[in-house]
């Protein structure tokens, strides 16, 4: 598989550096620090709640391009799908700081778990840093709702980062933030599909193997194993099986309404993701389920992976005004 890299053991801090060099009024890198970075805005004072992300590189722009106004306020970065080691996370949450707590937001993963984990007791014993960690599971096809403690996260990740970023920039307090993005967590769903695998550039093979004319309904966006691999469909069959596990395991009912994200997983054209977005619009007409607000893009990518994950919020009145806020990111950008 082709790619435009240089040295290949190189590339996520060859990334990082082309992103500082392309965005140099909006993230910085902290002071010392490889793998951790500050929106700019963060740097000035001004009370809030410190929110920090994080994980494995090849999900642009997850994660690094969503720290800005109303999103991230750090972000510790991983080699390609590899969780970042405790001392960036340590690191941006010092640089985050402003004295009312920071709250870590990342996906169920082994790794992210036991390296948040080891940052939060660091920056609690060696900075005095009250940290609140929000484990994001939001990919149904992952584990049966009975076990939803063992769920992935996947896309559903920017809603709870959005949520919890639009809360700690209005000026909550750190209990609160908790509260709210904690009740997103709880009601964000997602479900993917892929079609064809990605290649890391260290190895240049396949990350899964699929026939020429397969799909995995539920795969990871590191490529686990999905529940369901078979010929491929047609798009509005696809979303129709997608929608139908998200809709199964959320409960929503008639008269909801909720924030839908259409995500690509890297090589999925905006033709396709439309495409995609029409049928879900569709299904959800029919079952009187109102769109409060849609995104449809490449939100959390798996390389040039291709297929997509499509993700339903539940929003009230509280977690629509957060979802309205305005944000302003390097990747990411929504105005009122």
């Amino acid at each position: 598989m082709k790619k435009l890299v240089n040295n290949p053991d190189v590339v996520v801090d060859e990334m990082i550096d082309g992103y500082l060099k392309a965005f140099p009024k909006l993230v910085a890198k902290v002071e010392g620090s490889g793998r951790a970075l500050v929106a700019k805005q963060s740097l000035h004072g001004n009370g809030k709640v410190g929110i920090v992300i994080g994980g494995g590189s090849g999900h642009e722009p997850a994660f690094m391009g969503y720290i800005g106004r109303g999103m991230a306020d750090g972000v510790a970065i991983g080699n390609i799908f590899a969780s970042p080691p405790p001392q960036p996370i340590v690191e941006a949450t010092e640089a985050v700081n402003q004295g009312n707590g920071v709250v870590y937001i990342y996906g169920n993963y082994a790794g992210d778990i036991m390296n948040f984990g080891m940052a939060s007791d660091l920056a609690d014993m060696e900075h005095d840093i009250k940290v609140e960690s929000i484990i994001v599971r939001d990919d149904v096809a992952s584990a049966p709702k009975r076990e939803k403690e063992k769920r992935r996260g996947i896309a559903g990740e920017f809603f709870v980062t959005k949520v919890a970023g639009a809360a700690s920039a209005r000026g909550d307090d750190l209990s609160e933030v908790v509260r709210l993005t904690n009740k997103a967590n709880e009601s964000v769903r997602s479900m993917g599909v892929g079609l064809t695998p990605c290649a890391l550039p260290q190895t240049g093979k396949p990350s899964f193997v699929l026939g020429k004319n397969e799909m995995e309904i539920g795969l990871g966006h590191h490529g686990e194993p999905g529940v369901e691999k078979g010929p491929l469909q047609q798009a509005d069959d696809v979303c129709d099986r997608l929608i139908d596990d998200i809709l199964n395991d959320g409960g929503l009912k008639a008269g909801d309404d909720v924030a839908v994200l259409v995500n690509g997983l890297g090589s999925t054209t905006q033709m396709e993701l439309f495409i995609m977005f029409r049928r879900v619009e569709q299904r959800l007409s029919e079952k009187q389920i109102n769109i409060h607000r849609s995104y449809v893009g490449n939100y959390s990518t798996s390389m040039e992976m291709g297929g997509c994950s499509v993700t339903l919020m539940k929003v009230d009145e509280e977690l629509k005004a957060l979802i309205d806020a305005p944000a302003e990111c390097p990747l990411y950008a929504q105005y009122e």
